[in-house]
């Protein structure tokens, strides 16, 4: 992964200020984050990492991720912002994609089959 010089791995970890936290009793949701407690480099993969290693390391951070009390509210983040890099809510890069895909096909096809229905229901009144 291409690290900036002034943005150091540990701060691409949990959600910057630049990001609507949601607000509760106890604070914003990361501050509840497990991986708060875990290094960051679990999450994020080095340069020029082998294929093996990124997907050991995946399956670590899934697991840290699996026993998160923010799990879901940390993948909406991911899928929101969205993300481009590490394991965020459970989700690798590549599955958000795959996730955001899905939903951008789920809302076109209820967007058609809306107009559809209404264009079935003007047809009918107009008869």
């Amino acid at each position: 992964m291409l690290q900036l010089p002034h943005q150091p791995l540990q701060v691409a970890a949990v959600p910057s200020q630049r990001t609507p936290a949601r607000e509760d009793q106890a604070g914003p949701w990361h501050s509840e984050a497990v991986c708060r407690r875990d290094e960051a480099g679990l999450f994020f993969a080095p340069s020029k990492e082998p294929t093996a290693a990124r997907l050991a390391r995946e399956e670590s951070a899934k697991r840290v991720c699996a026993r998160c009390p923010v799990m879901i509210e940390c993948q909406e983040h991911a899928l929101i912002q969205p993300e481009p890099y590490g394991v965020w809510g459970g989700l690798t890069a590549a599955e958000r994609r795959v996730v955001l895909a899905r939903r951008r096909r789920r809302e076109m096809e209820l967007k058609a089959s809306s107009a559809s229905a209404g264009a079935a229901g003007r047809i009918a009144a107009a008869g």
